[in-house]
């Protein structure tokens, strides 16, 4: 079974912040074993999650994994990401959504705290 995988962010009214996204979900697409990569947006920023759920499950990918490009556990995911993810699920119930944990408490932030660190 393919996975398909979505980079979801809160959004920009800044472009480039949304393009930003965009290119990281494009390098996760050429970096790992995942051929069908999407970035999604809370709001602000194009295609919404159910938009980019959509366009994956066009390409035939029925197993999506849903990544929150967040650094804490707020409201957004809390309370806004279940409630969108219930309702995709409800309109397209062949569809397996998985929500991972957003990016806090990943090993790999402390690295990139103590190289930020380092190279100011």
């Amino acid at each position: 079974m393919t996975t398909g995988i979505i980079v979801f962010a809160h959004g920009s009214r800044i472009e480039s912040a949304n393009e930003a996204v965009r290119a990281v979900a494009a390098r996760l697409a050429r970096a790992g074993p995942f051929d069908h990569v999407e970035a999604a947006f809370l709001e602000l920023g194009t295609p919404d999650l159910e938009g980019a759920v959509v366009q994956l499950a066009g390409r035939g990918i029925t197993r999506m994994i849903v990544i929150p490009y967040f650094l804490t556990l707020g409201t957004h995911l809390e309370r806004d990401l279940p409630t969108i993810v219930d309702r995709i699920s409800h309109r397209h119930t062949d569809l397996e959504l998985i929500t991972t944990p957003p990016l806090d408490g990943h090993p790999a932030l402390l690295q990139i705290l103590l190289d930020r660190a380092r190279g100011s």
